[in-house]
């Protein structure tokens, strides 16, 4: 079966230069103008993947990503033609999985098309194997079917990718790891951002896990110290 993947953008010209690199590429495509648009397909058949327009009419595109991702962990790759580094992250704290500035290759989307496709079809896959696992380490709990995370005591609401980076901590507390060994780890080896994605993680996760011993090596990446996660 095709997989679908949805594109909300409303500047018609980009709609179908995407659509016809994807088409290409075996996907079904299903187009539309404006996030109300989206937010229906999203109720009634949602795909399995969005490539989302942040300045739209109407609802704007973080809006919409904040909407599905109360109900869904599916792949947002978010186009714009916003390059500040204010709006790249306010983009992924709203559960973008990946960010792309306009003007941008149709042959570079389609590569993170399918990166995103090849990280969600693997996280199901581990999901269902490992339906009732949880790790423990100190204060912290992940519950990997559900994709939760509680510290102190508390729910923390995460996105993907945080969670993915915990789950990597908290499986090698004490490890130190570089800024790429971690791009490779949660975003894959054919990930085409720079390394600041990873400190943009970190900052976001700091700010939500209170206290959370999350450490920087200098001149090098992080670690999660142990003594302090248990503490």
């Amino acid at each position: 079966m095709k997989q679908t993947i949805g594109i909300v953008e409303d500047d018609p010209n980009i709609r179908d230069i995407v659509k016809a690199y994807l088409e290409k590429e075996g996907y079904h495509v299903a187009e539309m103008e404006s996030a109300e648009a989206a937010w229906e397909l999203f109720q009634q058949a949602p795909p399995d993947l969005w490539v989302l327009d942040i300045m739209l009419p109407g609802m704007d595109g973080y809006e919409f990503c904040k909407q599905v991702r109360k109900d869904s962990q599916v792949p947002i790759i978010i186009i714009s033609a916003k390059d500040e580094e204010v709006d790249r992250i306010l983009g992924l704290e709203l559960g973008g999985d990946d960010y792309l500035t306009k003007p941008f290759s149709p042959r570079e989307l389609v590569a993170r098309v399918k990166r995103q496709l090849t990280r969600w079809e693997a996280m199901n896959t581990n999901t269902a194997t490992a339906a009732n696992e949880t790790l423990e380490v100190g204060e912290l709990s992940l519950y990997m079917a559900e994709r939760r995370a509680v510290w102190g005591g508390a729910e923390v609401e995460v996105t993907a990718k945080e969670f993915d980076m915990l789950k990597l901590l908290a499986q090698h507390p004490n490890r130190a790891f570089s800024r790429e060994e971690l791009l490779v780890q949660i975003w894959g080896e054919d990930y085409f951002g720079s390394d600041r994605a990873v400190d943009d993680l970190v900052k976001r996760l700091r700010k939500k896990l209170a206290d959370f011993p999350l450490e920087t090596v200098w001149g090098y990446g992080y670690r999660l110290r142990k003594d302090g996660i248990e503490s």
